[in-house]
Order: C-alpha cells, then sequence, then structure tokens
C-alpha cells in the first residue's frame, strides 16, 4: 500500500527543505499521496470522517512539518487532536484504526544538529523534543519508526555558503530529498 505523508507548512511556497521533500515525493504518486493540510484546510476546518478514511486507505502514515518553537505548526495539533479520535485511533471501543500501522515523522529543524543536544543551547536532542509524537503513536498502538531530519544553520556565521566538504546547497537538499524517500521506503 501506498504511504500517506500528512505535511503541515504553513508557508510552503518560501520553504526550501519541506518543499523540496514535496517536489521529490510528487515525483512518485504511485508511492506516495502528499496530503498538504494547510492547502486542504485554509480556513483550519478539518473533515474528521475525510482523514480517517484516508489514513485507512494507506499503509505507512509520515507526518512532514517544520520544527516550530520545539514543535509542530498549530494546524498538525489540531488535525493530531481532532483526527486521532477515541474509538477510531484509541480505546476499548473500536479505536484500533493506528494498531501496527508504521508511522514517522520527517522534520526539518532550523538550527545545527548540535544545538539539539545536551551540551547545546537547547539543552535537548531533537529526538527528545519529538517524544510526544512517538507516545502518541505507541499509545494508539501504531508501529513507531523514529524520525527522518534535516537540520539547518541557524546561528553559522556563513549560513548560505556551501558547507565543509564544499557542497552546494542544492546538492545537500538533493541528497537529503534521496535519503528522506530511502527512509520513507525502509519504514
Amino acid at each position: 500500500m501506498k504511504t500517506l505523508v500528512v505535511v503541515t507548512h504553513p508557508s510552503m511556497e518560501e520553504s526550501v527543505i519541506n518543499k523540496r521533500w514535496v517536489e521529490e515525493l510528487h515525483k512518485y504518486p504511485e508511492k506516495y499521496t502528499v496530503h498538504e493540510l494547510y492547502k486542504a484546510y485554509p480556513d483550519g476546518n478539518i473533515d474528521v470522517e475525510q482523514e480517517q478514511q484516508l489514513i485507512e486507505s494507506h499503509g505507512n502514515l509520515v507526518l512532514q512539518f517544520p520544527v516550530y518553537w520545539f514543535n509542530c505548526p498549530p494546524l498538525l495539533k489540531k488535525w493530531l487532536d481532532d483526527v486521532f479520535t477515541y474509538g477510531w485511533a484509541y480505546g476499548s471501543n473500536g479505536g484500533d484504526k493506528l494498531k501496527n500501522r508504521k508511522t514517522a515523522l520527517a522534520v526539518s529543524a532550523g538550527a545545527k544538529k548540535e544545538n539539539y543536544s545536551e551540551a547545546g543551547p537547547y539543552r535537548y536532542t531533537l529526538e527528545q523534543l519529538l517524544s510526544p509524537f512517538e507516545t502518541t503513536f505507541r499509545y494508539c498502538d501504531a508501529d513507531y519508526r523514529s524520525f527522518f531530519a534535516f537540520y539547518g544553520t541557524e546561528g553559522d556565521p556563513g549560513e548560505n555558503a556551501p558547507d565543509a566538504e564544499n557542497e552546494a546547497p542544492a546538492s545537500k537538499l538533493d541528497k537529503s530529498a534521496q535519503a528522506y524517500l530511502n527512509f520513507i521506503d525502509n519504514l
């Protein structure tokens, strides 16, 4: 079955990383369904039944988003609250629609990887910061498979300069997009 990738970026047209990932996903419509929440629900009113049916009609589920204030964009939080309902996602009354479903996250983090460490300015790893998503999936008996991350260069003096390997930023994005698809394919 195809993988459903729920993309939540409030300004996709200004995105670099998430936009590039979506472009790559669109090249393989037989493998991935890209569902952009801000395009589907510009007013924030989520059609819960439609979203649940969309999840049920796919095999794997990936949530893709930029890390905002060490969390997800607000529409994704609302989507989780609205769609993962008692009796559907969890609970004793048939709440098994996510049971054993392979799930994962794909996030873009604006800061360098070193910043997401006990020694870094944020004092927490990205894995620790994303643990509420893992806990949610596990609570729903889903098969959580971790996350894929693209770390940024926030705070680097030469943020727009090629990295230490003299790799152009576009090349780095292309490699990331390929690695992302590989991650999804190996859930």
